[in-house]
């Protein structure tokens, strides 16, 4: 085994988790656009929602796609496409005046996240540790992400104090630029040549697509995008215009944290937070324990602290104890999941498989978004997005359970 696949900490992991770090901190601060945006141009809030959960469908649609580029003619290319794409989504949607623009450039920041993001940072990541060191190492790449979500929301924040939303963008469009540079280090273990000896991608994916086992997981991933989408989209309005008010002489009114839009931000930064220390936790763990009972317990857990903070008035403090739970329990799934795909199918063609199954969590993200959107102008509330989240939760605990862990056979195949 090679020294620099025994080690964790490499040149490949590092600029790996900065380019998490940017994409998902630009990620994760969409949903505190969502009154900026509706209010310049008195929209519906439905109508900003839509933009964001084609975005999220795009991604969906475009992780697999850029595992298939990145396989085909390389990892680097597949980024420099993603960032490329990211970029200018971003700069277009700065200029956009309609709802309909918005739509229809939110699909190219949904490629240009998946061209950055998990699926293929996980997949060089995965190939470039040890086998007994993979977990970890896909928890810790996972954390980064985790990590952009505490900077990207306060940074937006307060570039949304000191300029207009359209600014921000085409900052955040430079952002996502610069992390261009960091391709260098990028240089880790060759993947097989896909016209070597072996087993060819199409009879791989097709094989994973056979196996109940692939279906069970993707099925399971939707409810996480469900309630992810959900939450980053819309949690920033619902407590601007639900909770109660922040107490003067408080220690988040001491801290500057006066009003609930300000708190909104607060609460995502909180939660990817305390989603680093869950996905590190997580991918400890799945070292130790079997994956799927880990996936269980997570959605378990999500679906008890979902149902106690809907049933509870919301205050400022109960804001903040459940982003510090959902958070530990954030992408606490990824790091698993993105596991079981490499332990069952293998890491050759994992950008891809992990993709596909990627593709449901971004249906579940898509509809969470859409669903927060047109149920709060049809209803006044987002009380029935909450229960329908809290729905699916439990039925993942099931698909989840079912999962069979024991590595795919491509001669029985």
């Amino acid at each position: 085994m090679p020294a620099a696949r025994a080690t964790l900490f490499t040149p490949v992991m590092v600029a790996g988790c900065v380019i998490l770090l940017v994409n998902f901190g630009i990620r994760a601060s969409f949903g505190l656009f969502q009154i900026p945006i509706a209010g310049e141009f008195g929209w519906p809030r439905a109508e900003f929602s839509l933009a964001i959960a084609i975005q999220n469908l795009a991604w969906g649609f475009g992780q697999p796609a850029f595992g298939a580029l990145a396989e085909r003619f390389g990892d680097r290319l597949a980024i420099t496409v993603g960032a490329v794409f990211y970029a200018a989504g971003l700069v277009l949607s700065a200029g956009a005046v309609s709802p309909h623009a918005h739509q229809i450039y939110n699909v190219l920041i949904g490629f240009g996240i998946a061209g950055t993001g998990f699926g293929l940072i996980l997949a060089i990541v995965g190939r470039a540790v040890a086998p007994e060191r993979r977990s970890m190492a896909l928890g810790v790449a996972s954390a980064a992400g985790s990590a952009g979500q505490v900077v990207g929301p306060l940074a937006a924040e307060r570039l949304l104090a000191l300029m207009p939303w359209s600014s921000v963008f085409l900052v955040f469009a430079a952002a996502i630029l610069l992390t261009l540079l960091l391709l260098p280090m990028l240089a880790g273990p060759p993947r097989a040549d896909p016209a070597s000896p072996g087993e060819p991608m199409g009879r791989a994916v097709g094989r994973a697509l056979r196996d109940p086992s692939f279906t069970l997981l993707a099925l399971g991933f939707f409810s996480c995008g469900y309630q992810l989408g959900f939450i980053t989209a819309h949690f920033p309005a619902f407590i601007a215009e639900v909770c109660g008010p922040i107490a003067p002489g408080s220690m988040l009114a001491g801290l500057g944290i006066t009003t609930t839009s300000a708190l909104g931000a607060v609460a995502l930064a909180v939660i990817g937070l305390a989603n680093i220390g869950g996905t590190l936790a997580a991918g400890a763990l799945g070292q130790i324990f079997r994956k799927k009972y880990l996936l269980a317990q997570i959605y378990v857990a999500r679906t008890l602290v979902s149902a106690a903070f809907i049933l509870a008035p919301m205050t400022p403090a109960s804001v903040l104890v459940f982003s510090l739970i959902m958070g530990a329990l954030w992408l606490a799934t990824v790091p698993l999941t993105s596991g079981l795909v490499a332990q069952i199918w293998g890491v050759r063609y994992m950008g891809t498989l992990y993709g596909l199954v990627f593709l449901s969590h971004q249906f579940g993200s898509f509809v969470g978004v859409w669903l927060g959107g047109a149920f709060y102008d049809r209803f006044g509330s987002y009380d029935l997005v909450w229960w329908v989240g809290i729905g699916v939760g439990a039925f993942s605990v099931a698909v989840n359970l079912a999962v069979r862990e024991t590595p795919s056979d491509p001669v029985a195949a």
